[in-house]
């Protein structure tokens, strides 16, 4: 299968649903990762455009710890709107190239605009990229597909329908969120959190729920014609 895992900032997908991604790559499947925005204003003290080559570095290391496809549309942080044609078309001709099974995003209600932003353009553009007519300089991909919403950060207002078993891949997990340095320093310094723990005691607690070490929650786009009866999750 190919698989499209679409966040808002560079470590977003480390953190909802690496294990995940780590589990389809080890059965052999195709992942590519996409960050939105280029997390230029993700710090207090580096100014956004070191910071955004910083993490583009951060994001490429991070998949290539698991072999994924990784690439960034380079939308500044907190000027994303769903509304906006282009990071729309770039995601529809994304999608075209990649012509995922299935696409793992944010939750409509996350806890910034930018995530809620990001969830409402994949869903958009993965009907749009069906649509001949629409950028018909690329050839379009006749699936909608199945789309699903990765956990909030900490779980909050999110209540899983699926879960995957991450206890083999949880320190691939850690591993993937530790590329990300200038987030770990900066969350550690100022304003005191370890953040790396925070993402283990969040897939421990998904663990917990589901009967496992460790878990990754899930919950599924349920809009005709994403339903799907096939398991499509590791």
């Amino acid at each position: 299968m190919n698989i499209l895992a679409v966040g808002c900032h560079p470590d977003d997908l480390e953190i909802g649903c690496s294990g995940t991604l780590a589990a389809l790559r080890k059965q052999g499947h195709h992942v590519t990762m996409c960050h939105v925005a280029n997390g230029d204003k993700g710090h207090a003290v580096i100014r956004p455009k070191e910071l955004s080559e910083i993490r583009a570095k951060e994001a490429r290391a991070a998949g290539a710890l698991i072999g994924a496809d990784v690439v960034s549309l380079q939308i500044p942080d907190l000027q994303l709107k769903a509304e906006n044609q282009q990071a729309v078309h770039e995601l529809i001709r994304l999608i075209r190239d990649v012509k995922p099974d299935f696409i793992i995003t944010h939750n409509p209600d996350d806890y910034m605009v930018d995530h809620q932003e990001v969830s409402k353009a994949v869903f958009d553009a993965s009907f749009s990229a069906s649509v001949p007519h629409m950028l018909p300089d690329t050839p379009a991909y006749s699936s909608i597909v199945p789309i699903y919403y990765m956990d909030t950060l900490a779980g909050v207002n999110f209540l899983p329908e699926e879960y995957v078993d991450i206890s083999e891949f949880i320190d691939m997990k850690i591993a993937m969120n530790d590329c990300h340095r200038s987030q770990i320093d900066w969350l550690r310094e100022h304003d005191n959190i370890d953040f790396l723990e925070f993402v283990r005691s969040c897939s421990r607690f998904r663990g917990l729920q589901s009967g496992v070490m460790y878990g990754e929650g899930f919950r599924r786009c349920k809009a005709w014609p994403r339903m799907t009866t096939k398991r499509l999750l590791p």
